[in-house]
């Protein structure tokens, strides 16, 4: 498990730009800093219950970090920076691409860089890239939350790769436990579900994973299937 630092409990004001937002804490207003640059307008409405780290001794003008965001009773992880982390764990507890070990982190690929570089005996490799879900409709778990160029660009590197012979992956995190499979979000980015499609085609490996969430921290938990 990726264990939090203790967490402050807060109420979410309001969201000013992408990276800055404002929740009561203990009586007053703190400008937070949100891990995140999606949309989440189903999570971050005024009222939810937060739950924040604190920035108080750090440089910068924000106060305090989200990390968690309750939603019906269901903790979210939004932290879009922890999915390589935790996947990296759950591969070297052997609980998905087992026999294989993590190698390098941010390894480039193309014009970009991907997460991880996963290594296996006789200098076998797999490029995988992770993407951060917080978002779950009736069950199921839908990425992007908003139009992702860059999203797009990781699958269409990983697709050529794979047509050049190579083995590369995407794993959707799904950082929270109440989704029962999971599809890309055609009605809010339809370039992104096209190029996962191609990938996925052409051999690329599609997968998608809830999280188990508590206030002490977060892991990888079971697979769920995957909705093209």
């Amino acid at each position: 498990m990726l264990k939090f630092p203790p967490l402050a409990r807060g109420r979410f004001l309001e969201r000013r730009n992408r990276f800055l937002a404002f929740s009561e804490v203990g009586g007053d207003a703190h400008p937070v800093f949100v891990p995140n640059s999606g949309r989440l307008e189903e999570l971050l409405v005024p009222g939810a219950r937060v739950f924040l780290k604190d920035r108080r001794t750090l440089p910068g003008k924000t106060h305090y970090e989200l990390v968690l965001v309750e939603k019906g009773g269901v903790l979210v992880g939004v932290d879009s920076r922890m999915p390589p982390r935790i996947l990296e764990e759950a591969v070297m507890e052997g609980k998905v691409f087992k026999g294989y070990r993590p190698g390098r982190r941010e390894p480039a690929l193309g014009d970009g860089r991907v997460d991880l570089l996963l290594e296996k005996g006789r200098g076998k490799t797999a490029w995988v890239e992770t993407k951060s879900v917080n978002l779950v409709e009736d069950g199921v778990a839908l990425f992007p939350d908003a139009p992702t160029t860059r999203g797009t660009r990781h699958v269409e590197a990983l697709r050529r790769l794979v047509e050049g012979g190579g083995e590369a992956h995407v794993v959707f995190v799904v950082q929270r436990t109440d989704a029962r499979v999971f599809s890309p979000f055609e009605a809010r980015d339809p370039a992104f579900t096209r190029a996962l499609r191609a990938a996925r085609e052409a051999g690329v490996g599609v997968w998608a994973f809830c999280c188990a969430v508590s206030l002490q921290g977060i892991e990888l938990e079971g697979e769920i299937p995957v909705i093209l």
